[in-house]
């Protein structure tokens, strides 16, 4: 259906993808990997998710064999609770989560008013509905409205843990309930030259890891160094990383285990900030990170989006800037077979 609403024609196949808060992120490897195959020449790789709407209760039944297995059960625990598992099993204090979320919203909050989303935001119009009359009113939407300008510690401070009592996890440093929606364009190169589009960017490699449930946030600390050595690259190569912001617990533990250079991460803010609609993130998060190394120019060559995954799993890709000079690797490796075979 959002297909037809979109304009497509029935000429054009869809179908669904579900890898929790990875899905948009798996639909654009799930494209690349097709046109790779030659199933087909473009695709849109993307997601949506409306949780004011669709909450995430589970309605259904489980397997009773459940209670026999530690990490089956692990899988069933709410995602608030992981979030303090990894605050307490790997020493993130309250203090630490709460200046990551201060940290969020002031980038975010920079970048909106220079208007550096601005390219990467279609306006979407819809309408609001007062709760209390009834009331229809006709609206554009042009930019992120869960930013919070002037977000201090002092503020975050005072608000009550969710999902624990003596727990660290509060509404601040933790991703919003947020509606949204992205998409991915992606082709060949040869086929975006011949059609005379711009190449933002080159999607190099795509990994998934398994993770202990219990602890599901530590997933980007896993899977951002395969995902690195998949592209033949190393750590240091990397200019920019765009890692989900779930809970702040989680994030700020991945952060510090791969060592890794505060200004390069989440220059622009994230879900903590912007929201983490599941089944859109991974879009939003290409498409932030491929708009800002274009602005960056030649110096940022390449990113990573990442993000941990409900159930106990990682994600993380690695994308090339588009208009660097000559397509290549870094360094030679051997063996490599996903570079694109249109770089020349």
């Amino acid at each position: 259906m959002a297909a037809f609403f979109a304009g497509f024609p029935e000429t054009v196949p869809v179908r669904t993808v579900n890898r929790q808060c990875s899905s948009g992120l798996q639909a654009i490897a799930d494209v690349v990997a097709a046109i790779k195959a030659g199933f087909y020449d473009i695709g849109i790789g993307g997601g949506l998710e409306s949780m004011s709407v669709n909450p995430m209760a589970w309605e259904g039944s489980v397997n009773p064999r459940v209670e026999s297995n530690q990490r089956a059960q692990d899988c069933l625990l709410p995602m608030g609770i992981t979030s303090e598992n990894v605050a307490e099993r790997y020493g993130v204090s309250r203090k630490q989560q709460d200046a990551a979320a201060v940290k969020s919203h002031a980038k975010a909050a920079a970048a909106r008013a220079s208007g550096r989303f601005k390219d990467e935001i279609i306006p979407v119009h819809t309408k609001l509905v007062d709760p209390k009359t009834g009331e229809e009113k006709k609206v554009t939407i042009i930019e992120d409205d869960g930013i919070r300008p002037g977000t201090s510690l002092a503020d975050l401070a005072k608000l009550k843990t969710v999902f624990k009592k003596s727990g660290s996890t509060t509404a601040g440093n933790a991703s919003q309930v947020s509606d949204g929606a992205g998409a991915v364009l992606l082709m060949k190169r040869r086929t975006a030259v011949e059609k005379g589009l711009p190449i933002l960017g080159v999607f190099r490699s795509f990994v998934a890891v398994g993770v202990d449930p219990a602890v599901m946030g530590i997933g980007p600390a896993v899977a951002i160094p395969a995902a690195v050595k998949a592209a033949g690259l190393e750590l240091d190569d990397i200019d920019l990383f765009e890692i989900n912001e779930a809970f702040a617990s989680q994030y700020t533990y991945c952060a510090q285990e791969l060592g890794l250079d505060e200004e390069k991460i989440n220059v622009n803010g994230g879900a903590m900030a912007l929201g983490h609609p599941l089944g859109a993130t991974g879009a939003r998060c290409t498409a932030t990170l491929l708009h800002e190394m274009k602005k960056r120019g030649k110096d940022c060559r390449f990113g990573i989006v990442t993000m941990c995954i409900g159930s106990g799993m990682g994600a993380a890709a690695v994308f090339e800037q588009g208009a660097v000079d000559q397509v290549s690797n870094a360094r030679s490796v051997s063996g490599h077979t996903l570079l694109s075979r249109d770089a020349k």
